[in-house]
């Protein structure tokens, strides 16, 4: 596997790690009073607030970005681009994933969008390359 291939497994479970530290958060919360709820999750995630909210917004927001991402790293490994340059963008977009998420858990919000419009044009130049 590419280093590529690699980022793009690690794009697809960083959404469900970043509303994981909030479900692990709640874990000590008692039974009622905020813990995760297995048995209904949608409502548990409607009733979050602060950076646990945040967190399952970033987890969204992840889930949205994958479609280019996958689609610009197989499109330009299918048409033979060069791979070093391939790996080396691909690697930044997941550098840009993960400070997009420590912003937004951060709620450093203008910062924020600028490193998310990064990763775009990051994806961006990988389509190009395909």
């Amino acid at each position: 596997m590419t280093i590529a291939n690699w980022c793009v497994l690690a794009a697809c479970l960083l959404p469900t790690a970043t509303v994981g530290l909030a479900k692990l958060a709640s874990a000590r919360l008692p039974s009622g009073g905020g813990r995760y709820n297995n048995k209904q999750p949608r409502e548990w995630a409607a009733g979050l607030s602060g950076w646990q909210a945040r967190a399952n917004a970033a987890q969204m927001n992840g889930f949205e970005s994958l479609p280019l991402f996958i689609a610009a790293v197989v499109l330009a490994q299918q048409a033979h681009a060069d791979q070093a340059r391939v790996d080396l963008l691909a690697l930044g977009f997941i550098g840009l994933r993960l400070a997009y998420i420590g912003l937004y858990l951060a709620n450093v919000d203008a910062l924020r969008t600028v490193v998310w419009f990064a990763g775009v044009v990051v994806a961006i130049a990988l389509l190009a390359m395909g």
